[in-house]
């Protein structure tokens, strides 16, 4: 078994690998008056985090580090239709009302997520039976919604990972009861009918993995832009792209493709958001110390894949501290160590994620 010191000297070999030298530009960010970087909040600039629930109702430091850090929030859920619509007729708005009523109390804004999913559907619209139902209850399910919170949520993610993970075609649409009963016009139907129901508001299509390097990756990426291509030539209205950034620590970014893709965005006249960045990082070295900088690398190379070719508008992480995150759930760590895929630690303490989130924000162009 390997000594703690092999180990770590094997995982600042993996490190190097990965063009940490102090003379790379993450060396040189995390070189640079560290101590003060690290301590230093991103209040102010456009960074926002994921809200859980049971942590804003009970933790005072969870509270604390959003209002220190934060300028946007959206809800890990509340808006998605399981939570709203537990029957056909009912709808609960308790959660996205409290996110809501803390975001405008420290000045903050919420974002929308989401208005079509395939994913945390209640049970009951599995009846849904005909293309006039489906169409009747989305857009009925859009217009109040939306029209509960209009001229407040100033951006919503309307449309959520519409590509499925491997695309047998570049039209190829994941499935769901939506895709099911109306095919793809689904999605310029949400659309036209949130910019009916908001006309202020910014329209986002919301998607993942497509940034990596390999053939999966690729076709997704393309599968996406050619749906972006479609609803842009048709005038369905579209505001910009969210590119969710749930990183995997051991897959490369493909810088190139991620900023081609970013390129052809800006040429159709769409922002670039970030809107749920965290690093998986099961399959990354134990140690935090070194894990740290591999997880601040991945990001680092994420954003300036995407400076490259776009201004960074802002920037949302999938939570904000270690202590409560999605990560271990599907993705945890076999070795004892616990996840750290966020930029706060568990004790709320910046890591040099934050760092390298604060310094894409303060330089975006």
């Amino acid at each position: 078994m390997l000594s703690r010191r092999e180990t770590i000297l094997s995982s600042l070999k993996a490190a190097t690998a990965l063009g940490l030298a102090a003379s790379s530009p993450l060396g040189t960010l995390l070189a640079g008056n560290a101590a003060a970087q690290a301590a230093s909040p991103v209040a102010g600039l456009p960074y926002g985090a994921a809200v859980r629930d049971g942590p804003l109702d009970q933790e005072a430091d969870y509270r604390a580090a959003l209002v220190r850090h934060c300028s946007q929030i959206v809800g890990e859920g509340g808006l998605k239709w399981y939570d709203l619509r537990p029957t056909r007729e009912q709808f609960v708005y308790t959660a996205p009302d409290k996110h809501m009523a803390f975001a405008t109390a420290h000045g903050m804004t919420l974002r929308g997520h989401t208005l079509v999913w395939y994913g945390a559907m209640p049970d009951w619209t599995k009846s849904i039976a005909s293309a006039s139902e489906a169409e009747r209850l989305l857009v009925g399910h859009i217009e109040a919604v939306m029209g509960r919170y209009r001229g407040r949520i100033k951006s919503w993610d309307v449309v959520n990972e519409a590509i499925p993970d491997d695309p047998a075609s570049r039209s190829d649409i994941r499935p769901s009861i939506w895709q099911q009963r109306l095919g793809e016009s689904h999605i310029a139907l949400a659309l036209r009918t949130a910019a009916r129901v908001d006309p202020g508001a910014q329209l986002v299509i919301n998607e993942y993995d497509i940034e990596f390097v390999g053939a999966r990756f690729r076709r997704k990426r393309e599968a996406f832009l050619r749906l972006i291509r479609d609803l842009k030539l048709r005038n369905v209205p579209l505001h910009a792209v969210g590119l969710q950034g749930h990183l995997r620590g051991e897959l490369a970014i493909d810088k190139e493709g991620l900023s081609a893709f970013i390129a052809e965005c800006r040429a159709m006249g769409l922002a670039v958001l970030v809107t749920e960045l965290d690093v998986i990082d099961d399959k990354l070295p134990g140690p935090p110390e070194v894990r740290d900088i591999l997880v601040a690398s991945r990001v680092y190379d994420f954003l300036d894949a995407i400076r490259v070719a776009a201004p960074l508008d802002s920037i949302l992480t999938w939570g904000i501290t270690d202590k409560h995150t999605w990560v271990p759930i599907y993705f945890k760590r076999t070795d004892g160590f616990i996840n750290r895929p966020l930029p706060l630690d568990a004790a709320y303490q910046p890591k040099p994620m934050m760092q390298v989130i604060a310094h894409f924000l303060r330089d975006r162009r």
